[in-house]
Formats: structure tokens, sequence, C-alpha cells
């Protein structure tokens, strides 16, 4: 499977006082590099961030915007999709603000969509609470590009509502510093900095 990720970064970050969330640093890294890197640990390639332009991104990343600006997760996912092309067949599609997300958490999700003889249209962690993490997960294209054209406008619509009639897998994580952990709030950096 040729894998390639999309990283959303268009939030207004609202609970931040504003803050551009994905330029703030945990451990000396902006959290969007980080997701980044992890997603090129994992093999993906292309990397394409949704959200308006910044200073500081690897070379080699794409950026572009989502149609409307400011429209939502699913609006970003299909200009990323867009983006993306015919250069994958699965992508991750992860938000800008998970400092935990590694490599080997995209390969776990990654590995999901194949569970015997029975392919997954994608893979999703589940929190302790059971709760799909809809922005840290792995797709294939087509599963998500098919429900996508079947919608008729992506502004405001939620992944939920995207991944309806998708078969996906669920995977836990079991562990510390769970790779789905994102940082919405001053309490939630405050966590990731004490670790």
């Amino acid at each position: 499977m040729r894998l390639a990720a999309v990283v959303l970064a268009g939030g207004q970050a609202r609970r931040l006082g504003g803050r551009d969330k994905p330029m703030v640093a945990v451990g000396g890294v902006p959290m969007v590099r980080s997701v980044l890197a992890a997603a090129a640990g994992a093999g993906a390639a292309p990397l394409v961030v949704v959200g308006p332009g910044r200073d500081g991104l690897p070379g080699g990343v794409r950026v572009v915007r989502e149609e409307p600006p400011g429209g939502g997760p699913v609006a970003a996912a299909a200009a990323g999709l867009e983006a993306v092309g015919r250069s994958a067949d699965v992508v991750a599609l992860l938000a800008a603000d998970l400092p935990w997300v590694t490599a080997e958490a995209i390969g776990l999700l990654t590995d999901a969509l194949v569970e015997g003889d029975r392919a997954r249209d994608g893979a999703v962690f589940v929190d302790d609470g059971g709760r799909r993490q809809w922005l840290c997960g792995v797709w294939r294209i087509e599963a998500l590009a098919a429900n996508i054209r079947q919608l008729a406008s992506v502004d405001g619509v939620s992944l939920r509502a995207l991944t309806a009639g998708l078969d996906v897998a669920e995977v836990r994580w079991g562990r510390e510093r769970p790779p789905y952990f994102d940082c919405d709030t001053e309490e939630d950096l405050r966590k990731v900095v004490d670790e």
C-alpha cells in the first residue's frame, strides 16, 4: 500500500486564545512538524498540510487550503485528498496538534486496514472511553473519496458523518502517551510539557 499523509492545520484554536496551535512548540518542536516527522517516518509521501501557509515547514511539504477556508475537517480532508491525487492508496489523516503521534502508531493503524482476508476502509484509535479518534486514522483513499462525492457540500460536515457506512477497524493503544492526544487547551499543553 502506498501511504500519504494529510495533516489538518486550519482550525481557529479558540480555546487557545487564537494562537497558531500547529506552530506551538512541544519539546522545542512545533506540533505540526512533529506530526509530519511521524508521517514521514512511517513512509508517507506525499506529505500535505491543509491550512494557511506557514513559515518553518519542512521542505517538500505541500500546503493547500480548504474550500471554503475554515470549512472544517471534511473540507480540509477533501482538499488534502485532491492534493494527494493518485500518488497513494491510503492516507493518514491527522490533526496538526498531536504531540505524541509516532511512526509506530501510524504503522499500527496501517496494519489494521487488513485483518486476515478482510480489507477495512479505515482504522482509527479508540480512547479508553471507547470514543473513536477521527483525527488520528488511516483510510483507503477511494473509500473516503467516494463518500465525499456523495455529499452535497463539504462545508461544516463532521468526520463522523463522512465516514458513515465505512468498515472501520478500532485500534487501542494501551500505553502511556497516546498518539491521539490533541492539545486543544492550555491545560492540554501543560500535560504534554510536564511529561
